[in-house]
């Protein structure tokens, strides 16, 4: 099992950094106009990973963000993206551009094989598997829409192809603050192979608490943090130090 990792994320919409309530496009607040500027500072603040979205790419299914993406790149941080990621072009791109890891979500669920291949061809180190769901359902485009597979069996599915990284959101407290759903990440899995990091509601620093006791006994293996960064419940220093 790797390290245990703080996420702070940074979501992208128009070029600027925002967070959405519950993924819903119409309930976004906007944090900051240069999202390079807030990936500095988190990279100032010690943290070795910062967790990006690219929430025009997820929403119309093409690249968008990606150039603020590779000039976060640039800082002294590890990046992982997510949004827009469709085709073996789109991560290449990114890889080759010193991004760390690309996250594949809706994709994976549309078409498992295809994505399969991404991870034999790039390596399990830098494909990661992101499942967002809705009541146990996993969820595509930018969370706009249910598939009929449990986010389980999309998991079972891809630690049997090899999979070794997932990103878990419970779409119901993303934005809320209202605390992760621990149960449903530490469930996700079963491999010992495998690892999944937290994603949605985190509110406080027990809640980070929580989800690290949680990785003692589980697959689990880091939290992202957006919106309670942002409304400065906490700050990134007391996070990774928890």
């Amino acid at each position: 099992m790797s390290k245990f990792q703080i996420y702070p994320a940074i979501d992208l919409r128009g070029g600027k950094c925002v967070r959405l309530f519950q993924g819903d496009y119409a309930q976004e607040t906007v944090y900051g106009d240069s999202p390079v500027d807030m990936a500095k500072k988190f990279a100032d603040a010690g943290t070795e990973w910062i967790h990006m979205v690219d929430l025009d790419g997820a929403k119309d299914g093409v690249r968008i963000n990606d150039g603020v993406v590779i000039e976060a790149a640039k800082l002294p941080v590890n990046i992982q993206i997510g949004g827009g990621i469709r085709t073996r072009e789109d991560i290449e791109h990114y890889l080759s551009n010193g991004i760390s890891r690309v996250i594949i979500g809706s994709l994976a669920i549309r078409n498992p094989e295809l994505v399969v291949s991404f991870i034999e061809e790039f390596g399990a180190d830098r494909i990661v598997i992101g499942i967002d769901a809705k009541d146990g359902m996993a969820a595509t485009e930018g969370w706009i829409e249910t598939s009929g597979q449990s986010a389980k069996d999309v998991a079972r599915f891809f630690v049997s192809k090899g999979a070794k990284h997932f990103i878990y959101t419970d779409i119901a407290t993303d934005g809320t603050l209202a605390g992760p759903n621990i149960e449903a990440n530490k469930a996700l899995v079963d491999s010992d192979e495998a690892e999944v990091i937290v994603s949605g509601g985190i509110g406080t620093l027990e809640d980070i608490k929580n989800v690290k006791a949680a990785a003692k006994e589980s697959p689990v293996a880091g939290v992202i943090i957006g919106k309670a960064l942002y409304e400065n419940r906490f700050t990134l220093e007391e996070a990774l130090s928890c």
